[in-house]
């Protein structure tokens, strides 16, 4: 394979693994399992989610998930779509991706939510793709139009 050829492929590789990475957040997220939600997540990994919290590092992400949303669990369902994604060298990039949330009322019906984006900058941490950090921004419901769901922070 020539030189051009096997950096192609390995750039589609790289595009695949990160649109796993966030199928993969939203489908732990959803399921509960903070843990593996966690671990979608470098090392010392940022999430800033406003109201729901901040926290760096991978214990800190788990515990404040599991904190916020264990009762959701089954009632909530994220769709995570459109991901843009920006590469700024071969192990970092940039993203961001749209999210949609999806409630179960009572009556078993569904209700839309909220719908907004992340903004993420990702690195490849040990072989692997992970979010360094992830912010988040309200589209949905309009009385929270381009607010940052961490405060502008």
């Amino acid at each position: 394979m020539s030189d051009d050829l096997a950096v192609r492929v390995r750039r589609l590789e790289d595009i695949l693994a990160i649109q796993q990475l966030f199928i993969d957040y939203g489908s732990a997220l959803d399921a509960g399992e903070f843990h593996d939600y966690a671990r979608v997540f470098a090392e010392k990994g940022e999430l800033h989610l406003g109201p729901i919290g901040t926290a760096v590092g991978r214990p800190a992400i788990e515990e404040l998930m599991s904190r916020t949303m264990s009762g959701r669990v089954g009632t909530s369902f994220h769709i995570v779509s459109s991901p843009q994604i920006t590469f700024v060298d071969d192990d970092h990039a940039t993203s961001q991706v749209m999210w949609t949330v999806v409630h179960r009322q009572k009556d078993g019906e569904p209700k839309l939510t909220m719908m907004g984006r992340h903004i993420d900058h990702l690195v490849r941490e040990h072989g692997t793709w992970k979010i360094a950090s992830r912010r988040g921004l309200i589209d949905l419901p309009s009385e929270f139009r381009n607010q940052s769901i961490d405060n502008g922070r």
